[in-house]
């Protein structure tokens, strides 16, 4: 139930700080962490298309370096099979930077 409520939260604030991200190609509708599991589901309305695409991060790791928290996302499903074979192959070489707040809920 905490858990649930944590992520609940995080979720919130990472979909507002997901937004300031891609605000140039669209905006992300919905936004839901499941800390315990380890995934990361996202919505998002991209500009030129016409319905939502949802990318599911199937599992993700967290790496520290030095004073940074990076997140990795593993594996992968997305609602546009273009997009998911673009991560499959190129979305594990990657990782994002978190910014504090979302290192300590993660």
């Amino acid at each position: 139930m905490l858990n649930a409520a944590k992520d609940a939260v995080a979720s919130r604030a990472a979909q507002a700080w997901a937004n300031t991200l891609i605000a140039r190609y669209g905006k992300v509708q919905d936004l839901r962490i499941d800390s315990r599991q380890k995934t990361l589901e996202v919505s998002c309305l991209l500009e030129g298309e016409t319905s939502p695409i949802t990318v599911r991060i199937e599992n993700y790791v967290l790496e520290t370096e030095g004073e940074k928290k990076f997140l990795r996302a593993t594996a992968f499903s997305c609602t546009r099979p273009w997009l998911h074979k673009v991560l499959a192959d190129h979305g594990p070489r990657q990782r994002l930077e978190l910014p504090p707040w979302a290192a300590a809920i993660l």
